[in-house]
C-alpha cells in the first residue's frame, strides 16, 4: 500500500465554530475530559414513530443538522422512563420556550408544525473527545503559528505508526502520538524517527524513540496478498512503496528469471513468486534474509523464490555463471478440477498440469537501494563475457533488464533529473547512456531506457527507477 494516512485528514476550519472542539493552546499533556462540551440546539419532536421516515425526507434539504459522525435521529428519554423520537435541526433554528422565531423556519417545517406532526423542542447535543478526529483535536491544542503545516501524513507498518516530526513539533510529540493512537484502533505503538534512514546502519534501519503504546516492533504486514512478519527495528520497510512494488512486479512474466539484488524482506521477490516467476532474492541484512526465508515458506513460493545473504556486488558478479551452472528446474502445478456449479458435479478429466521452467539466463535485475544502488552497477561489466552465443542475434534471448532505484534532485524540469541519472549510470557501467535512448526517443533503442518517477521524498529529493537493457558492450566486456 502507499503511505497510510491515519490522521483522519480534514480541515477543521470547514466545520462551524460551535461544533469544533474546545481550544486549549497551552495543553502539553493530553486531557481528554477537557473536550467534553454541550451545544444548545433545536429538535423536531415526532409524535408518531411511523412518521419519522417521511418527516426526515421532507426536512432533509433545508432543516436537518448535517454534522459528520452525528446522526440527526435522536431518542429522548424522560425522567418517568418514557421516550420519544426527534430530529436534530440546524443551528440556525431558534426557539425560546413557547415563543418561536418562525423567520428561521422553512415552509416545510411550518407546515409540519401546523398539522401537528411535529413540535419544536430545545435539545442539548453533547460532544466529547471520542467524537472529534485527530485533525480537529490537534488543531485545538497546537499554537496558531503551527497550524498551517500540521503533522498529518504518517506511515503504518502492522500495528506500528511511524512518524517523522519536524523539530518545531517535538515539544508536542507525546500528545500527538497519544491522539493518533486513540483515533486509530489498529495502532498499538507510535515511534518517531530521530535520524535519517541508513545514517547508523548499512541495513537501512533508523534510530527511533517510542512516543506512545507498547514497546513492541514485531509486526505483521500484508502487501500484494502476501504476509510478512518482521522486527521493524531490524529491517527496512516502506509502506509508501506498495504501488511501486506492484508496478514493477507486473512487468515480469511467468517463468522469467529475476535477480533481486537488495531484496529486503521480499516485497518484490515474494509477490513475484506468487505469479510463478523465478526469483533469487538477496539481502545483506541477516535478519532481512531470515524474514525473507520465513515469507517464502509462509506464502508458499519456495518452488520459485530462493533467498540468499550476500554482498550485492558479489551476488551480481556470480549470478550469471551460477545460474548457467545450476541444475535445470521445472515446477509442475496440478490444476484443480473444474466444478460445474449447476450440476454440482466435477468434470471427470481435470485440466492438464501447468509447467514452469526456469531459464538459464537472467531476465531482470532489481536494485532497490536508492541511496547507493547506482554504485553497484560497476558489478555488471563482464557479466556474460564469452557467452555471446546465448543471446541475440544468435538466439531470441535478450540481455537482462536492469531496474535501478536512485534519488535525484527535484528539479523544475524533470529532464534535468533524468540527465543526472543517465550520467551517473554511465559512469558506473563504463558505457554512455543518454535520455535520448528512452523508448521512442532518437537514441539507441536497444537500450530501452525508461525512467519512472516513483515519489517525492522531500521538496528537493525525488525517487526514480531507471530501467534499461544491459548493453552488449558491458555484458560481454572482458574484465
Amino acid at each position: 500500500m502507499e503511505a497510510t494516512d491515519v490522521s483522519n485528514k480534514q480541515d477543521p476550519r470547514e466545520t462551524a465554530t460551535m461544533f469544533r472542539p474546545p481550544v486549549n493552546r497551552a495543553m502539553r499533556t493530553l486531557d481528554r475530559s477537557f473536550f467534553r462540551t454541550t451545544i444548545p440546539l433545536s429538535a423536531a419532536r415526532i409524535f408518531k414513530p411511523s412518521d419519522i421516515s417521511n418527516v426526515r425526507k421532507e426536512l432533509a434539504k433545508s432543516d436537518l443538522l448535517v454534522l459528520p459522525r452525528v446522526s440527526s435521529v435522536r431518542e429522548v428519554r424522560e425522567q418517568d422512563g418514557s421516550a420519544w423520537k426527534a430530529l436534530l435541526l440546524k443551528e440556525t433554528f431558534k426557539i425560546d420556550g413557547n415563543l418561536a422565531d418562525k423567520s428561521t423556519w422553512s415552509s416545510a417545517m411550518q407546515g409540519l408544525v401546523e398539522k401537528g406532526t411535529v413540535s419544536l423542542e430545545p435539545y442539548d447535543l453533547t460532544l466529547d473527545y471520542g467524537h472529534w478526529t485527530y485533525a480537529e483535536i490537534i488543531a485545538s491544542v497546537l499554537p496558531e503559528d503551527l497550524m498551517d503545516d500540521m503533522p498529518q501524513g504518517f506511515t503504518q507498518v502492522g500495528h506500528v505508526l511511524h512518524i517523522n516530526l519536524r523539530e518545531r513539533y517535538l515539544p508536542y510529540k507525546h500528545m500527538i502520538a497519544e491522539i493518533l493512537m486513540d483515533k486509530n484502533p489498529t495502532i498499538r505503538t507510535v515511534i518517531n524517527k530521530i535520524e535519517d534512514v541508513g545514517s547508523k546502519s548499512v541495513f537501512r534501519t533508523f534510530p527511533f524513540e517510542l512516543l506512545a503504546g507498547e514497546n513492541d516492533l514485531n509486526v505483521i504486514q500484508h502487501e500484494q496478498d502476501c504476509e510478512f512478519r518482521f522486527d521493524y527495528a531490524r529491517v527496512y520497510w516502506n509502506s509508501r512503496l506498495e504501488t511501486e512494488h506492484r508496478r514493477l512486479v507486473d512487468k515480469f512474466r511467468p517463468s522469467e528469471m529475476v535477480c533481486d539484488v537488495m531484496a529486503g524482506v521480499g516485497p518484490f521477490a515474494v509477490p513475484a513468486g506468487r505469479k510463478k516467476i523465478f526469483v533469487w532474492g538477496n539481502d545483506l541484512n541477516p535478519h532481512g534474509y531470515e524474514v525473507m526465508q520465513d515469507a517464502v515458506v509462509r506464502n508458499k513460493v519456495q518452488d520459485f523464490v530462493t533467498p540468499s545473504n550476500m554482498d550485492g556486488r558479489e551476488f551480481i558478479r556470480t549470478s550469471g555463471q551460477k545460474l548457467l551452472d545450476a541444475e535445470p528446474l521445472t515446477v509442475t502445478i496440478q490444476q484443480k478440477a473444474h466444478r460445474d456449479k449447476k450440476r454440482k458435479l466435477e468434470n471427470s478429466a481435470p485440466p492438464p498440469p501447468q509447467t514452469y521452467t526456469r531459464p538459464n539466463v537472467v531476465d531482470h535485475y532489481v536494485m532497490n537501494l536508492p541511496a547507493t544502488a547506482i554504485e553497484f552497477l560497476d558489478a555488471f561489466p563482464g557479466l556474460y563475457a564469452g557467452k555471446e552465443e546465448l543471446f541475440t542475434p544468435s538466439t531470441g534471448q535478450k540481455l537482462p533488464m536492469i531496474h535501478v532505484y536512485c534519488f535525484s534532485g527535484h528539479s523544475d524540469n524533470e529532464v534535468d533529473d533524468h540527465i543526472d541519472i543517465c550520467e551517473r549510470v554511465s559512469e558506473r557501467i563504463g558505457y554512455k547512456i543518454t535520455v535520448d535512448d528512452c523508448v521512442g526517443g532518437s537514441g539507441d533503442q536497444d537500450v530501452e531506457l525508461a525512467i519512472h518517477n516513483v515519489r517525492l521524498v522531500s521538496p528537493k529529493k525525488q525517487m526514480f527507477c531507471a530501467s534499461f537493457r544491459l548493453p552488449r558492450d558491458v555484458a560481454f566486456r572482458k574484465v
